[in-house]
């Protein structure tokens, strides 16, 4: 228990450190005016390749490679994006946020914990529409029997997302800021610790906190759902805890501690309504959670966690949710604030 809280905490700092978790920056990430989430994330799926595959060549790890479920990963990806351009947030993030005193986090969280409640209520009269299931498809499962041909390809690829990284850096401003990029390489190694058979054996992720939380609060619990979600629910709450004592402590010792529910973004693209933000934070939560769900996973346990392991249904899900996250960007906070970077 206390090893994932601090797992937890680590995870919160290293996002800390980027300014990642905040809303200014990923609501920056949807509006194409900060590419600091999506350099972290190309440069941790890059490095993470090749750490976490070889550690699973030595025998340290294992693969935890997320099926090709087609309509609820493509589904879910866009509804996922749609939430997290509004919420301006990831479930992750909203620990760290909350603990930072970002008040619109709580009412994100508020949300997402209807949207995982709901999503057990209906899960059986959508299942059908989530199919069809292509199974675990990935690099190891395509070319795993060729030791060789496996990992030329994972270093290549690896160093390929790396270059997109940089690549991504040409076009951002500022440019001398870095952070992301040891905020990527931190991630990377957390999550082969994590990986790691001698620590948790599993990936990060955060979302299923949403619905096994919110199911046994609401005596939800009679059901497969639950039952199925019970072991990685408990692990990613104590994580989440983690991450929201991160963005305490940490905002405590640097005096960046402020109770605050609209961030500048919001104030400059949106209005500066506090019903409206707490409204739409709401909203935001709920719509993202509820398609983290259906895609089985989020930021951090699917995108990045699988894209580590080069898992096809993780980078499906990865286009799926940015051609949510920009799509309502431009609609959601007006084409005149899309793409501004100077």
């Amino acid at each position: 228990m206390v090893t994932t809280i601090i797992l937890g905490f680590l995870f919160g700092a290293a996002l800390q450190y980027a300014k990642l978790n905040k809303f200014n920056t990923i609501s920056g990430m949807a509006t194409l005016n900060n590419l600091a989430v999506a350099k972290a994330i190309a440069v941790a799926i890059g490095v993470g390749v090749i750490l976490v595959n070889i550690e699973i060549g030595l025998g340290f790890a294992s693969y935890h490679t997320k099926p090709l479920i087609l309509g609820g990963i493509a589904v879910g990806g866009i509804i996922f994006g749609i939430g997290m351009a509004i919420l301006g947030y990831c479930p992750g993030t909203l620990a760290i946020s909350l603990g930072q005193g970002s008040t619109d986090a709580f009412w994100g969280i508020a949300g997402g914990l209807l949207g995982g409640l709901v999503y057990t209520l209906v899960l059986p009269s959508i299942q059908g529409f989530l199919g069809p299931n292509l199974g675990v498809i990935s690099l190891h499962t395509l070319t795993g029997s060729n030791p060789v041909l496996f990992y030329v390809l994972v270093v290549i690829l690896g160093a390929t997302f790396i270059g997109i990284s940089f690549l991504a850096h040409k076009l951002d401003t500022p440019k001398k800021d870095m952070k992301w990029l040891i905020a990527g390489i931190s991630l990377a190694i957390l999550n082969t610790v994590i990986f790691s058979k001698f620590v948790s054996d599993r990936q990060i992720g955060a979302s299923t906190t949403f619905p096994f939380v919110a199911d046994w609060l609401a005596g939800a619990t009679e059901n497969s759902y639950f039952q199925a979600i019970q072991k990685s629910g408990r692990w990613e709450v104590l994580f989440l805890l983690g991450a929201l004592l991160s963005g305490l402590v940490i905002s405590l010792i640097n005096k960046q501690f402020k109770i605050q529910l609209i961030h500048d973004n919001w104030k400059n693209f949106k209005n500066n309504s506090r019903i409206s933000r707490v409204g739409w934070s709401f909203t935001g939560g709920f719509i993202m959670l509820f398609g983290a769900r259906m895609a089985g996973g989020c930021t951090s346990g699917h995108v990045i966690s699988g894209g580590m392991q080069l898992a096809i249904s993780s980078l499906v899900f990865a286009i799926f949710v940015f051609a949510g996250l920009l799509i309502t960007g431009r609609i959601f906070y007006g084409k005149d604030n899309f793409n501004k970077r100077d």
